[in-house]
């Protein structure tokens, strides 16, 4: 991959940790902490606790990756081809950030109820009452499943990648990029509960979005009219 393309992906991924994330997800956190973890303990094993959440989140992101990497390597054949799949993934991208603005009801529409499901309920709530350490890194798995606009977003950057290992990089960067905010949330609470300073990143994250989604479009286009650029051209 090139630089530019993870360094926006890191960008974009932290700046939306702290105004998406942390809305989405800070209840679980707060929950989980509360439940699972005993007030008293050290901030050590406290700290190993939210980290193993976290890596279990990276975990479920990185297997998305690769999936919906295979499915895009599926569908690219040619330079017409990736630069068709390119294009509509820039797209998808500039509608995920005017949605995540507020702007548009894009991501909400496209969501799927799977945390509705009894089977989920069920584990999520075992794995909630459970205090071992290994339930930590299963609850930041299951975590990683829930509807979530931010992650289809990265999950249509994956596809855009179509190679199964660039893609598992993207959702893993991803992962690892919203890791400060979610780890910092029970230590920042009163800067990440902040209206104002959230909707700011938020607002940030949802304009690179939107950058990154018209420079997929251009390269989508390059594609097209380049005969002699490959999909590995893109990878290097």
């Amino acid at each position: 991959m090139e630089t530019v393309n993870i360094l926006t992906i890191i960008s974009i991924a932290f700046l939306g940790s702290f105004g998406h994330c942390i809305g989405m997800c800070g209840g679980i956190v707060v929950a989980y902490s509360t439940i699972k973890i005993d007030p008293i303990s050290s901030k050590v094993t406290q700290s190993v606790a939210h980290l193993l959440y976290s890596l279990g989140r990276v975990l479920t992101y990185s297997v998305l990756g690769a999936m919906f990497g295979f499915l895009g390597g599926v569908v690219t054949y040619s330079n017409n081809a990736n630069g068709a799949l390119l294009i509509f993934a820039g797209v998808v991208m500039i509608l995920a950030g005017l949605s995540l603005m507020g702007k548009i009801k894009f991501l909400t529409i496209i969501e799927h109820s799977f945390s509705s499901s009894s089977l989920y309920k069920t584990a999520f709530k075992s794995v909630l009452n459970s205090k071992s350490n290994l339930s930590f890194f299963v609850l930041g798995m299951l975590n990683g499943l829930l509807p979530c606009g931010f992650v289809y977003f990265f999950a249509i950057t994956a596809a855009s990648t179509a190679d199964p290992l660039y893609g598992a990089m993207v959702m893993a960067i991803f992962g690892l990029s919203t890791i400060p905010a979610m780890f910092g949330l029970g230590f920042l609470t009163s800067l990440t509960s902040a209206t104002s300073f959230r909707n700011m990143m938020m607002s940030l994250s949802s304009i690179a979005v939107i950058l990154y989604g018209a420079y997929t479009i251009y390269d989508g286009y390059d594609y097209i009219n380049n005969p002699l650029k490959t999909l590995t051209d893109c990878h290097k």
